[in-house]
């Protein structure tokens, strides 16, 4: 029977196999030579995920790389199941030649794997969730959505688009910022780089569920990760 882990759970349940936890997902990323080779390694493994291949699997095939998602799409969350499948699928990637290894920043190589947010501050959320829904062809994330929770692309093209509750107007702010969701131990070499890029820290209360960083000119932006969410 499938089991919903934690996010704690999650994380280190993959951490050893070459996975991230992400937002309620798993993903992990395999350097390729070419599309040929990405779209091979992709019917591998969907071959061992079997019958489970459709409700939990995703697959971004490209020329240089190849990005793997899995969630319990139905619950929306990361279940067993899940991390039984990136098992597997870490397996038959090592079996083929094309190792599953985290990409080394420091040394140029191309960033790991991350989920990019929209947040959009509100005072009446469920007032303005409509309008976003439909300019953007959007989707209710889960059956179960309420008028309050995200918004996503339901073909998985286009990042999340989520509601912070506003308790008061705020004109001079920005009203919408980027989200960008890192592994845990990525977000401080991905901080040191913005601020070694201009930025600024804004604030670090929330750290680390969340840093707040800015440009030069104000407008904001959250370097996110799975920690510090919990209870």
């Amino acid at each position: 029977m499938e089991h919903i882990l934690s996010r704690q759970e999650a994380s280190e349940a993959v951490h050893d196999c070459g996975w991230r936890f992400l937002l309620g997902t798993l993903r992990t990323s395999v350097p390729v030579g070419s599309l040929a080779q990405a779209i091979g390694l992709a019917a591998d493994a969907i071959a061992v995920c079997g019958g489970d291949a459709d409700r939990h699997l995703r697959v971004d095939a490209r020329p240089q790389r190849l990005v793997f998602t899995l969630q319990t799409l139905d619950l929306a969350a990361v279940t067993t199941r899940d991390v039984e499948l990136a098992r597997l699928i870490s397996t038959a990637v090592n079996e083929s030649g094309s190792p599953m290894t985290e990409p080394e920043i420091a040394t140029g190589a191309p960033r790991s794997v991350q989920i990019l947010e929209i947040a959009i501050d509100a005072l009446g959320i469920a007032d303005i969730r409509p309008f976003w829904k439909a300019v953007l062809g959007y989707a209710d994330e889960t059956d179960a959505a309420g008028p309050e929770d995200p918004l996503v692309d339901p073909v998985g093209q286009g990042p999340a688009i989520w509601f912070q509750q506003m308790d008061r107007a705020r004109p001079q702010r920005n009203r919408i910022h980027f989200d960008i969701c890192v592994p845990h131990d990525e977000a401080p070499r991905r901080i040191d780089a913005a601020l070694a890029a201009g930025g600024r820290l804004v604030s670090a209360t929330d750290a680390p569920a969340f840093w707040v960083l800015a440009d030069v000119e104000g407008n904001e932006a959250c370097v996110t990760t799975w920690q510090g969410r919990d209870d």
